[in-house]
C-alpha cells in the first residue's frame, strides 16, 4: 500500500486500534523529512509493545542471510521488535532483491520491519522485490519541498511551535527571507526555525525578529539550476550561481546542466513549431517534475533564434572551459555562465557583459 507522508500520522494513529503493518518502506532523498517519517513508525511501535530495535545496514561484506534471521529469529527476552534495513544505494543487487521478496513473502507478528532507501527511481519502482514490499506492507514516498513551496512549509514549520509571521506583505516578505537563506538545506532550515522559537515567545514574529535571528545558510544544486532559469527568476537564478562559485562547484558541470536544458528548450520549441502538442513532447522528452510545469511558459517565450544563439555561446564556453580564449566572451567563465543562463531566463533583455578581468 502506498501512502502519502501527510496520511502517515492518520494511519499511526489508526495503528494503536488495528495494530501496525509487517513492514514498512520509507524512500526520499530529503534526509530530514525521511527522519521524521521514520521517527513516527518507531515510536508507534515502542507504544505498542514492539521494545527492542535491531538495525542492519546495506554496505560492503553485508550478509542477505542476516536480514531473514533477523525477521524470523526471538527476541533474548521474548519481546516483539522493530528491525530496521537501510539501503544508502537504493541498490540491494540480485541477492538483496531475493532476500527482501523472501522477507516480505513471510511476515511475522512479532517483529516490524522498517526499511529506508534514498529516492526510488522509475525502473526500481518496478523491479519485483520493490512490487512485492510495497503489496506486502506500507510505502511512504518522501517527496523533497521545491523552492515554491518551501515558504509555505515554513509557515507550518513554525506554527507547530505557535508561532507565525505577521499578516500580509510583512509575513510574506518574512517567509520568502528565510527561504532564501536555507535553500537547498532543508536540515538547516529545520534548526533555524527551531532557533526561532528558542529566540522569541509563542505568537507573530517581525521581519526584523526573522531578519536578525536567520543565518544564511542555503546550499544549491546545481540539477535545480535550470528550474529558475526556467521560470525565468533572476533573482534567484543568479543568487543560486553566486552560490554555486562560492561552494566551488565545477564550471564544467554547471555549463553541462545549462546546455542540456537549453537542448530540451530546442527540442520541445521544433516539435512546436511543427504543430505537436506540449505534453506528448514533454512525455517524450521525459520531462517530469517542476519542469513539466515550467517548460512549456518558457518555451513560449522563447524563440528558436534565441535558442539557436544560446546553444552557440554555451559551444563557446565549452572551449573556454577547457583553457581557450574565446573574444566573445567575458575572461572569467562564471560571468559567461550568468550571460548563459539570463539569455534564456530573460529572452527579451540582452545580458549585460560583464567586465573582462
Amino acid at each position: 500500500m502506498q501512502l502519502r507522508p501527510e496520511a502517515l500520522d492518520g494511519h499511526l494513529r489508526q495503528a494503536q486500534g488495528k495494530g501496525l503493518a509487517p513492514l514498512y518502506v520509507v524512500h526520499g532523498d530529503e534526509h530530514l523529512l525521511v527522519l521524521e517519517a521514520v521517527d513516527k513508525i518507531r515510536r508507534t511501535a515502542r507504544e505498542l509493545g514492539f521494545s527492542e530495535r535491531e538495525v542492519l545496514t546495506n554496505e560492503r561484506g553485508f550478509q542477505w542471510s542476516s536480514l531473514l534471521e533477523s525477521q524470523q529469529s526471538m527476541s533474548l527476552f521474548g519481546d516483539r521488535k522493530i528491525v530496521e534495513l537501510r539501503i544508502p544505494t537504493g541498490k540491494p543487487g540480485k541477492e538483496g532483491g531475493e532476500a527482501l521478496r523472501q522477507m516480505a513473502a513471510q511476515p511475522s507478528d512479532d517483529v516490524v520491519m522498517l526499511i529506508t532507501l534514498p529516492r526510488v527511481d522509475f525502473a526500481t519502482s518496478k523491479a519485483v522485490w520493490f512490487q512485492a514490499l510495497e503489496q506486502a506492507g506500507v510505502s511512504v514516498k518522501v517527496d523533497s519541498v521545491d523552492r515554491t513551496r518551501l515558504p509555505g512549509w515554513i509557515g507550518e514549520r513554525l506554527a507547530l511551535q505557535q508561532q507565525r509571521v505577521e499578516p500580509g506583505e510583512a509575513g510574506r516578505r518574512a517567509l520568502q527571507f528565510i527561504a532564501d537563506k536555507v535553500e537547498g538545506n532543508l536540515l538547516a532550515a529545520h534548526q533555524e526555525i527551531q532557533k526561532l522559537g528558542l529566540l522569541y515567545p509563542e505568537g507573530v514574529l517581525t521581519f526584523d525578529q526573522v531578519h536578525d535571528a536567520v543565518m544564511n545558510v542555503a546550499r544549491y544544486d546545481v540539477f535545480k539550476l535550470n528550474e529558475a532559469m526556467l521560470a525565468g527568476d533572476v533573482p534567484r537564478l543568479v543568487r543560486m550561481l553566486e552560490g554555486l562559485r562560492g561552494e566551488g562547484e565545477a564550471t564544467v558541470l554547471v555549463l553541462w546542466a545549462l546546455t542540456e536544458e537549453i537542448r530540451v528548450l530546442c527540442k520541445v520549441r521544433t516539435g512546436l513549431d511543427a504543430g505537436r502538442p506540449v505534453g506528448t513532447l514533454l512525455k517524450e522528452l521525459r520531462v517530469w517534475g517542476p519542469r513539466e510545469r515550467l517548460l512549456p511558459d518558457a518555451v513560449q517565450r522563447l524563440p528558436m533564434r534565441t535558442l539557436e544563439t544560446a546553444l552557440s555561446m554555451a559551444a563557446e564556453l565549452d572551449r573556454q572551459t577547457k583553457g581557450l580564449r574565446v573574444k566573445t566572451l567575458p575572461a572569467e567563465v562564471w560571468d559567461g555562465l550568468q550571460q548563459l543562463a539570463l539569455l534564456v531566463a530573460r529572452p527579451a533583455a540582452k545580458p549585460a557583459a560583464s567586465p573582462t578581468r
